[in-house]
């Protein structure tokens, strides 16, 4: 990038920054390039500005409004921020600014992902679509009842499967284990695909035609297959199925600590969004069945 003289010494600061950045290769070459394009549009829409003292926290703010004005995702604008924050934190610690401009500067909201899910009548017609195969059947039926996440489905092996209490041990994030409760479908559904699940010495409960346990990639391309062949036309992943479990358990009433438990959150707030998402599904049968 071409900067003109007044503008030497942040870019000598900025490269001084980055050399002392313990980050890895992507990570270093992200934080160079937000500096860059936010020197960039400073040359562009305040030529008064020639030394970083100068620099004020509008800039900043301006900055992520014409970042915002261009489609830029909140996610995007907060990564952008927290760069150009640890470079002026970087300069102040240098002596060569007071204070930095943009330490008072407000995150941007990241957007809510719409939370892609199955009503009833949709998660059953992709169970149907894999009632001939035991294996994916339960494998759905799993992911329906537990919300599990993909890498916990992957992970579970026999010995996970308490059949005379009907429990399941999952090995949830950050070495977390949590114990489901499985309910008549899953647990039937399970039950038989045991009779029929390959005999090896791999130990994951889910195997491949190889005999060895079904990796992350392959779970996905299962939950593709049968999402494909029941004709919907929802983008719904594995990580669907975990959305459609906690939704149409939080209809059903189930409460936001009881999701927590069940689906493994870190947080609460987590699991109250499918409390709001449930109550929401409800209201319209109720509405319409009302006397």
């Amino acid at each position: 990038m071409n900067v003109s003289t007044p503008y030497t010494t942040l870019i000598s600061s900025l490269d001084q920054f980055i050399r002392e950045l313990d980050k890895s290769p992507l990570t270093i070459r992200a934080y160079r390039t937000d500096i860059q394009q936010f020197l960039a549009w400073l040359i562009e829409h305040d030529a008064s500005i020639t030394h970083a003292h100068q620099v004020k926290r509008s800039h900043v703010n301006e900055y992520l409004r014409y970042l915002a004005n261009n489609g830029r995702a909140g996610t995007t604008r907060s990564r952008k921020l927290v760069s150009i924050q640890r470079f002026f934190s970087h300069l102040v610690k240098e002596g060569i600014i007071p204070h930095s401009p943009a330490e008072t500067v407000d995150r941007p909201r990241k957007e809510r992902k719409p939370k892609h899910y199955l009503r009833p009548d949709e998660y059953m017609k992709l169970l149907a679509a894999a009632g001939g195969h035991p294996r994916d059947f339960a494998l759905l039926q799993l992911f329906l009842q537990t919300g599990i996440r993909v890498s916990e489905a992957a992970a579970i092996c026999v010995y996970d499967l308490d059949l005379e209490h009907k429990m399941l041990t999952i090995h949830g994030k950050g070495s977390k284990e949590r114990v489901i409760p499985l309910e008549k479908k899953a647990f039937q559904a399970l039950k038989s695909y045991l009779t029929v699940r390959p005999k090896t010495a791999d130990q994951h409960l889910f195997l491949n035609y190889q005999g060895e346990g079904l990796s992350i990639r392959g779970v996905w391309k299962i939950v593709e297959k049968y999402v494909k062949r029941s004709g919907i036309n929802k983008k719904i992943s594995c990580h669907g199925l975990r959305h459609t479990c906690a939704t149409n358990r939080a209809a059903l009433g189930m409460n936001a600590f009881c999701l927590k438990t069940l689906l493994g959150h870190e947080r609460i707030a987590t699991s109250l969004e499918y409390v709001h998402i449930g109550t929401e599904e409800l209201r319209k049968p109720m509405e319409d069945t009302s006397l």
